[in-house]
């Protein structure tokens, strides 16, 4: 039975969403280092048996999970048959957030929330990679952020040295010589 409120479209959408949380976590339990976690996009779409690219429609909402499948979704990730179509504990009120209606792009409030998959990507990611290993990780972030958010500014170059008047002869000498053709020898 469908929540209310959500049809098989939109429930499928949330629990591949799911299932590829799932993933994720798996994999960053598994490897929790950068090099192990990129590619998991391309690596879920494998396990699924889709394109990458069809995934990301998927994600973007421009493409819907049909019956066939909602059913290898449900097959390469070991659920039972059926198990896309209904809710696993995802509320009405945490989903309307993200549910987009009438082609509308979902907004989330300005209060820190992720406002898309791949805000929401890099937030588990971040949250992961802290609850195994708070020290070392507020730390990593600290020093990425600062190079990034507060890049150390390059000093200004010294000023030029005031012109002295030997230097300024020099140059209008300089510039003289420049215009004045050169004399022509005698034979």
């Amino acid at each position: 039975m469908i929540s209310p409120g959500h049809d098989t479209a939109t429930q499928r959408y949330l629990n591949a969403l799911a299932l590829f949380d799932e993933f994720v976590r798996t994999a960053a339990s598994a490897a929790p280092d950068a090099a192990a976690l990129r590619g998991l996009e391309r690596r879920f779409a494998e396990r699924i048996e889709i394109q990458p690219s069809y995934w990301s429609q998927i994600k973007g909402r421009s493409r819907q999970i049909g019956e066939r499948l909602a059913r290898q979704f449900e097959q390469r990730c070991g659920k039972p048959a059926g198990w896309l179509d209904h809710p696993h504990g995802v509320t009405v009120a945490a989903t309307a957030a993200t549910a987009p209606s009438a082609g509308v792009p979902p907004r989330a409030p300005e209060t820190g929330t992720p406002r898309d998959e791949d805000e929401r990507f890099i937030t588990e990611l971040v949250l992961t990679y802290y609850r195994r290993n708070p020290q070392r990780a507020r730390q990593r972030l600290l020093d990425l952020l600062g190079e990034v958010l507060a890049p150390v500014p390059t000093p200004a170059p010294p000023p030029p040295p005031p012109p002295s008047a030997v230097d300024a002869d020099a140059a209008l000498w300089a510039r003289a010589r420049q215009s004045i053709a050169p004399l022509k020898k005698k034979h």
